[in-house]
C-alpha cells in the first residue's frame, strides 16, 4: 500500500507561482514513477508532468518552460513548481505513482487526493 497527500495549492494571481508537494509513504519508493495529473470540474483529467525513478522528466506542452517536477528520495517527496501560472491552469492537481524502472509513462495505480489550484484577479 502506498499512500500520497498532495499540497501547497491554492490562489494566485496570473503571472505568479505555486509549488505543489507530494508526501508518499507506505513502501521503498526508490524504484517508482510518480506523475501529476490535473482535472477541471465537468471535464476529463489530463497529464501535465512525469518523473521517473532516475529523475528523467516529461511534460505536457501546455506547461513546458513553465512547470518543473522534481523528487527528493530521501524525503521521499515530489515536488511540482508552477511558475508564469495561467487562469486555465486552475483546477484540482493529483500526484500519482507507478512501480516502473527507466521510464514514467504508465497506468498509475496510485492516487493522492488532489489539491486546488486556483489562478485569478
Amino acid at each position: 500500500q502506498v499512500q500520497l497527500v498532495e499540497s501547497g495549492g491554492g490562489l494566485v494571481q496570473p503571472g505568479g507561482s505555486l509549488r505543489l508537494s507530494c508526501a508518499a509513504s507506505g513502501r521503498n519508493l526508490d524504484y517508482y514513477a510518480f506523475g501529476w495529473f490535473r482535472q477541471v470540474s465537468g471535464k476529463e483529467r489530463e497529464w501535465v508532468s512525469c518523473i521517473n525513478n532516475a529523475g528523467s522528466t516529461h511534460y505536457a506542452d501546455f506547461v513546458k518552460g513553465r512547470f518543473t517536477t522534481s523528487r527528493d528520495d530521501a524525503t521521499d517527496t515530489v515536488y511540482l513548481q508552477m511558475d508564469s501560472l495561467k487562469p486555465e491552469d486552475t483546477a484540482v492537481y493529483y500526484c500519482a505513482t507507478v512501480l516502473l524502472l527507466n521510464s514514467c509513462h504508465a497506468a498509475y495505480g496510485y492516487w493522492g487526493q488532489g489539491t486546488q489550484v486556483t489562478v485569478s484577479s
